[in-house]
Order: structure tokens, then C-alpha cells, then sequence
């Protein structure tokens, strides 16, 4: 797909770019050789391929979503740099 001139200016415009005549030139055959490969891509029959489908292993093995006992009161609050009444105690953000 072949863009004119006038579709590069407006898309620069819309950009908010400032192009001289040469990078007008240079970037509507730059977009356009895009367009061109997009077109071939949407030629290609991905009808049988699953849309999360991936040719790399995962490497992301997921574990077991089980439910494990927690830290107790004390354990969470031994790091805080301040308690009271067994909550955390932070410095006000409002006056």
C-alpha cells in the first residue's frame, strides 16, 4: 500500500512533527514498505493457530495455587520501624 504525501503530512501533523521535504519523502516509503509486510501478514491462514499459541517453551512454570499458613502478628511488625496497638504506625500525610 502506496501512501501519498498528503497521508504523511497528516499523520506527521497528528504527531505533531515537523518534517522537512526529505523526511516526508523518506518516511512515506519507510510506512508504506510497513504496510506492505502488514499486508502480506494478514494473507497468511491463521485459522487453525490459537491465539496465545507460542513456538518458545514456557518458562514460566506456574505452581500450585495452595493455601500455606502465614507470618504471625509479630513476625509482620518485627521489621517496622514503628508499632502501636499491634498496627503499623506511619507519619501523617495530611496536617
Amino acid at each position: 500500500m502506496r501512501l501519498t504525501l498528503e497521508e504523511v503530512e497528516h499523520i506527521a501533523e497528528l504527531a505533531r512533527l515537523d518534517l522537512t521535504a526529505e523526511e516526508k519523502s523518506h518516511y512515506r516509503e519507510q510506512l508504506s514498505a510497513i504496510l506492505d509486510y502488514i499486508a502480506r501478514l494478514q494473507e497468511l491462514d491463521t485459522s487453525a493457530i490459537s491465539p496465545t499459541s507460542s513456538v518458545l517453551p514456557s518458562r514460566t512454570p506456574l505452581r500450585q495455587d495452595a493455601a500455606r499458613p502465614g507470618l504471625t502478628l509479630e513476625e509482620l511488625l518485627e521489621n517496622a520501624p514503628d508499632t502501636a496497638e499491634e498496627q503499623f504506625r506511619v507519619p501523617p500525610v495530611l496536617d
